[in-house]
Order: C-alpha cells, then structure tokens, then sequence
C-alpha cells in the first residue's frame, strides 16, 4: 500500500485532489477490470468443465463462481483500509467488516461446494441408487452445512468482540430454561435429526405407520416437520418428534412383491387337484418376472366349505406397483388356464340340500272278528 500511495501522489498532486481519493478512485477502477476479468476466467472455466468427461470439475465451477467475484471486493476493502490516516474507529470498523465478509464467503464457498457434491452423487448419471444411501448422501450434506453455518456464526461473533466462552457458558445455564420453554421445538429437532442419522426414510420414499393415519410420499424432511404427499394428493405436515414414538413401515425398500393368492376348485374335481397343483408350480418356476430365489410355494390346503383350495406363495422381481400388478393378473389368467385345460372349475360357495319324500301310511285298524 505504501507504494502504491507514492506512485499516485504525484498524480494526486497534479489534479489537486487528496491522495487517499485518488489512491480509492484506482482501486475502484482496478476492482471493476478484476470483476470482469473474474467473471470471464470463471465463464471460461465453466466452458472447459462442459467440455470434459469429469463432472467433479462441474462441481468445483459451481462453488467458486459467485464467491470468488466477492472475495476480491473484499480484499480491495482491506486494502482501502490503509489509504486513510487517522479515523481509527472507522477503521477498526471497517476492519470487523472486513473479517466478517471474509467469513461469510468462506461459509458460503463450503456451502455451495457441500451442495454440489451432493447433487452430484444425487445424479441420474451415476444410475439409480436405494434409498438408504440417498438418505445418507442427503443427511451428512445437510449436517455439513449446519455445521458450517454455526461455525460461520461463532467466528463472525469472535471477529466483532462477542466472547464465545462466555455465551457458552450462559448457554449452559439458560439452556434449561430454553428447553423448558420451547420443549417441543427442540423435540422436533432432535427427531430429524435422528431422521437424518438413523435414515428410516428419504425424500421420495413411500412410507406409512400402522400406529398412527399416516401413509404417502415423503417430499421434504425439515428441521422441524416432514411433508408427506398423500395418495389423494394431499400435503400432510407431520412433526419430527412423532416418527421416534409410531412404528414406521418404508414399503419404498422392499426388495419384492408378494403375491398370495386362494383358489378353490369343485369337490368333483378332487383327482385333477394334483395335476393343477403340479402344472401351477411348473407355470411359476418358468415364469421370467417371478423371483426364483425367493420362497415359491404351491400346495393343497384346505378342504373348505364348497370347494377344495390350493395357495399360490410367490414373489415378484420388480417392486413398481403398476408393474407388480400387470404380472399378477397375468400369473392368474395362467392359474385360470391351467384350471381348465385339466377339465375342471373354480368352485363358488354353493350348498347341496338332500330331501327325501315318505309316503304316509294309514294305520292298521286291529280285526275284531
């Protein structure tokens, strides 16, 4: 700075003007050229990134794009900061400015990069992944940036003379107090916090509780309430604390879908029972959508009311509801066809009444002679 106040005071002397004026009116110029010279490297590096087969490069041009256009005001502001003599105070201000923008930058980059790496590892390209390690990427990424954040704070009150021992320590006492006071709040933040750790869930997932009317889509998981999209299309805000008192079932990780199915056939189609019971079980293990290394289980039961039943145990390899179903229905258009084609019929509740008819008798009258 000291040289840079010698090399402008023979122009300041020239145009009459203080130097610390002139020494600012060739910072402000020298800050708006870096501004743009900034901005076009950065355009520049966004280019490049587009063009390569890496996509980590994309994520480093998302974070230090904006912040690094700002951090170079910052630097031009400290720099500012020697051109004025005296004014102590506004410099000292200045100063606590100054560190407190630096801070926030920072925050912000580290923000903005823990953002980019999870949209990255979130992306289609890196192919579908299950929902617990969705929950996990989306979990650590949002603690990341609470911590980051309350690190951000705590340094920018150090920077402008608060004592952090201290407010801790009144933290420590007043805690109590707080904790009486907003009880549930903290509840519900302790709740998604466990969301966050524990990953019963993630946003996307299908869930549902047998304890409570709870069922349908998770859109987002806050700080304080979960958003769930009901199946009738309905927002349904429930608070965090909840989920760590109901039982919670997450339909969105099963591996399969079960298909369990009771099929009954007339009494005078016992002796065919044994064949269907064979041509089923031979349909299912030949069948391309039905799971081979999970439970298959085809046998004779029951000996109802009107009919004899057979179960059909299998399980599907795909979870998709729609396409669980279109496999399903063509499993019991196979079953209906197996019926048939061993000449018999799917019983229905019937009753057979037997009646029997006695001819009356006239009594015999004793002879008397």
């Amino acid at each position: 700075m000291e040289t840079l106040i010698s090399t402008l005071t023979p122009l300041a002397e020239q145009i009459g003007l203080p130097v610390s004026v002139v020494g600012l009116a060739a910072l402000l110029l020298c800050g708006v050229v870096a501004h743009w010279l900034i901005r076009r490297s950065v355009a520049k590096l966004g280019v490049f990134a587009d063009t390569t087969d890496a996509r980590w490069d994309d994520v480093l041009y998302y974070s230090i794009s904006p912040p690094a256009e700002y951090a170079m005001w910052v630097c031009l502001i400290y720099l500012s900061l020697g051109l004025f003599e005296g004014a102590e105070s506004l410099r000292a201000n200045l100063l606590q400015v100054g560190d407190t923008a630096a801070i926030l930058l920072i925050g912000w980059l580290l923000h903005r990069l823990s953002s980019g790496i999870e949209q990255e590892l979130l992306a289609e390209h890196r192919g579908p992944r299950d929902s617990d390690d969705r929950a996990t990427i989306n979990s650590v990424a949002r603690l990341a940036r609470i911590t980051v954040w309350v690190l951000a704070l705590l340094m920018v009150l150090q920077s402008v003379g608060v004592s952090v021992s201290g407010l801790l320590a009144f933290g420590g006492i007043g805690g109590i107090a707080v904790g009486f006071a907003a009880k549930d709040l903290l509840a519900n933040f302790l709740g998604g916090l466990s969301i966050y750790l524990d990953r019963p869930f993630a946003v996307g997932d299908w869930i549902r509780s047998p304890d409570r009317s709870i069922e349908g889509t998770v859109e987002e998981i806050g700080l304080r309430v979960t958003r769930i999209r009901t199946f009738d299309q309905r927002p349904l805000y429930v608070p965090n604390s909840t989920f760590s008192s109901v039982a919670l079932e997450n339909p969105s990780r099963m591996t399969n879908r079960r298909i369990y199915e009771t099929i009954g056939i007339r009494y005078s189609d016992a002796d065919r029972m044994s064949d269907i019971v064979i041509a089923v079980r031979a349909m299912l293990l030949e069948h391309e959508d039905i799971a081979q290394d999970r439970t298959l289980i085809v046998n004779f039961n029951h000996m109802g009311a009107s009919a004899l039943e057979f179960f059909v145990y299998a399980f599907t390899k795909t979870t998709n509801w729609v396409e669980y179903h279109g496999i399903k229905e063509d499993v019991l258009l196979k079953i209906l066809a197996i019926v048939e084609r061993h000449e018999a019929e799917v019983a229905f509740p019937t009753q057979t009444i037997f009646h029997q008819t006695i001819e009356d008798q006239a009594p015999t009258q004793p002879d008397n002679g």
